[in-house]
């Protein structure tokens, strides 16, 4: 199985009956960034470094199965998730298989996840849905996605991204505080957020900004206690309240510009 990694809040699993999408706020004023555009570059980089081609922990075997994961990974952790899954998608690994198993029988192999109850009901409904109305296809559209059950913004986001390649940034709760923290993207919500990341990660680094900055949260710059001194970004980031010392990367005012601009230039090498 292929695996991704995500975090998504109850909203986008709990909701039956999804709103028609609607248009997005604009950020607020004076959201933006509170980094230069070579600490940008300079951040990127180095997550791109420690890790050029990340892999998440959500199994899934085709584009149904991934969005069936993402929208069961809200408010459960991934490794919760795929005890559940694994038995069930080797018996329905398709909208149709999964429309005949039933609510009670998803119900019954998901019961180990939170608010199973209702991610069963969602599961089964998208599931009809697609067959019905996007011939069993998982469709590579957003506003499309968002008419599921229990699929909002950000598994839309992940679902375009991780299926269809799409360069879009699923702002979770990892994503959240290391914008905020860093200082690459601060916003009081989600929305500017995501908005203000859109604006300033650099097109090289869009495919995979969203799992590059979810497992920086998840495994370093995690919520209680922050892995500062093997942080490879810690001379960049503007977090006040930052673990000293702050490992082997120390802050210069070159901000590493020549080794920054070899490692581009190998990046841009076809």
């Amino acid at each position: 199985m292929a695996k991704i990694t995500t975090a998504l809040s109850a909203p986008d699993a709990a909701r039956t009956k999804p709103a028609p999408a609607a248009a997005r706020k604009p950020a607020k004023r004076g959201t933006r960034t509170r980094l230069s555009r070579p600490e940008i570059e300079l951040l990127f980089t180095r997550l791109h470094a420690k890790n050029p081609e990340p892999k998440g922990e959500l199994e899934y075997v085709n584009p149904f199965t991934l969005l069936v994961a993402v929208v069961l990974s809200a408010q459960a952790t991934d490794a919760g998730v795929n005890k559940a899954t694994r038995r069930l998608f080797e018996i329905a690994d398709t909208p149709e298989k999964m429309l005949a198993l039933g609510v009670e029988a998803v119900t019954e192999h998901i019961k180990t996840i939170g608010l199973f109850r209702g991610k069963a009901k969602n599961v089964v409904e998208l599931s009809r849905l697609l067959v019905e109305e996007h011939g069993s296809e998982v469709p590579p559209d957003r506003e499309a996605l968002e008419k599921l059950p229990g699929v909002g913004r950000k598994t839309a986001n992940v679902v375009l991204n991780i299926a269809f390649g799409h360069p879009t940034i699923a702002v979770d709760t990892h994503i959240f505080r290391v914008s905020n923290r860093t200082g690459l993207a601060p916003g009081k919500d989600v929305d500017a957020v995501e908005q203000v990341l859109e604006r300033v990660t650099p097109d090289r680094f869009r495919l995979h900004a969203h799992h590059w900055l979810i497992l920086h949260g998840r495994y370093v710059c995690k919520a209680r206690k922050p892995d500062c001194p093997v942080c490879p970004i810690a001379d960049v980031c503007r977090f006040k309240e930052k673990v000293q010392p702050a490992g082997r990367y120390s802050r210069v005012p070159e901000l590493e510009a020549a080794a920054m601009a070899d490692t581009l230039s190998r990046l841009e090498t076809p």
